[in-house]
């Protein structure tokens, strides 16, 4: 939905199923159209696209790109940013790690990236910038040499300019941001700055990576990382870095009592990664590149008391925790205060909860339409009382 100052509203598609386009296009009909109903049965409905890379090369095929095209003007839906993280598979078997593969030092990762672009200008309305978000070029382990780290610049620059080349011809403004995560090769505002330092250096006086590169905010990760909104957002901003899209996500955080880690061995599956970063009473961050073990390590037997653990478990925006744990929801605040300052920093909002399947009983709604809408309604509250919407 398009809000007061051209921001643009969505939920991300990721929390359904859609390995292929026949099963993406299902999601699209059956829950999709179902939240529209409720949230905006009238007007221009925003729709944040996940396409897998089997998906988006089906799409590809002009007759099938054609009828989708058809389907969004007759039920007044667009799509103005699409998910580009997860490459593969990314529902009902073991993902972890494995969201991250084929990583930027692999060509299919590029082409990938480029035909998510190719179809984003053919489904962008006039007059609408379009945003691809992407993995922060690899996870830390994958990366053991110089040799790797120069491939992934150079395969996120070969994306630069391939987007320079679409927006030259098409007319639309179009950005791929990097979304820095916990166990990220950047996952940190200051890790970040360095990544686009690097590659600038690479291309000196180069305006495509100005206007072409940017960084998709995840809230909930950035929170992990113990980061102000503020601070984050003006290291970012200082250094001429724009912010793409903004993925409004909560994690958890918590006291390590005996009775919230008991609540919080709950979140433990076997799906996704859940990073944990402990800080300490020194201000010590301990990193843990899982829930498991960072419940049978010696922070949990034996916390300090005052250490905070923030998990990466996207939990519901509207959820409030009646028990030991909390989230990060006033990180998400913090940004959502910096927007309401200043509209342009970024135009393109989306909610990603993509965990609704791996939720524990306790905190799932009934159904997923149920959790998408939940999340508008404190979403929409949150930016009329900004003066957003």
């Amino acid at each position: 939905m398009i809000l007061n100052h051209g921001l643009h509203l969505a939920y991300c598609t990721n929390v359904h199923p859609g390995e292929d386009w026949t099963q993406t296009f299902r999601s699209l009909t059956e829950h999709t159209l179902k939240v529209k109903e409720h949230v905006q049965p009238r007007g221009r409905y925003a729709i944040g696209l996940r396409l897998s890379d089997r998906a988006a090369f089906e799409l590809s095929e002009p007759t099938t790109l054609q009828a989708f095209r058809r389907w969004l003007e007759e039920h007044d839906c667009y799509v103005f940013t699409i998910n580009g993280f997860p490459f593969g598979a990314f529902h009902g078997r073991r993902v972890k790690e494995n969201v991250y593969r084929p990583d930027w030092t692999d060509i299919r990762r590029l082409e990938y990236t480029n035909r998510l672009f190719d179809l984003l200008v053919e489904l962008l309305p006039a007059g609408v910038a379009g945003s691809v978000s992407t993995l922060p070029g690899s996870f830390k382990d994958f990366v053991t040499t110089p040799e790797q780290q120069r491939a992934i610049r150079d395969n996120i620059w070969g994306c630069v300019e391939h987007i320079a080349n679409l927006s030259k011809r098409t007319g639309h403004q179009l950005q791929l941001g990097l979304e820095p995560e916990p166990f990220g090769l950047f996952e940190n505002s200051s890790e970040t700055v360095q990544f686009f330092d690097q590659i600038r250096d690479e291309h000196p006086n180069e305006p495509r990576l100005m206007t072409h590169l940017g960084v998709n905010y995840d809230t909930c990760h950035l929170a992990i990382e113990f980061e102000s909104p503020t601070d984050a957002l003006a290291r970012l901003q200082n250094h001429g870095i724009c912010v793409s899209k903004l993925h409004l996500s909560n994690a958890l955080a918590l006291r390590p009592t005996e009775s919230a880690l008991r609540e919080l061995a709950a979140f433990a599956e076997e799906v996704y990664l859940h990073q944990v970063i402990v800080r300490r009473s020194d201000g010590s961050l301990h990193r843990f590149r899982d829930l498991a073990p960072a419940l049978a390590s010696e922070l949990a037997a034996r916390p300090g008391p005052d250490d905070e653990w923030r998990v990466h478990f996207h939990v519901p925006l509207h959820w409030q925790p009646a028990g030991r744990l909390a989230t990060t929801a006033g990180h998400l605040e913090g940004i959502l205060d910096q927007i309401q300052v200043n509209p342009q920093l970024c135009s393109h909002l989306e909610m990603e909860t993509y965990t609704w399947a791996v939720l524990p009983e306790s905190v799932r709604p009934r159904t997923v339409t149920d959790q998408i809408v939940a999340e508008y309604d404190w979403t929409l509250a949150q930016l009329r009382a900004r003066g957003l919407a």
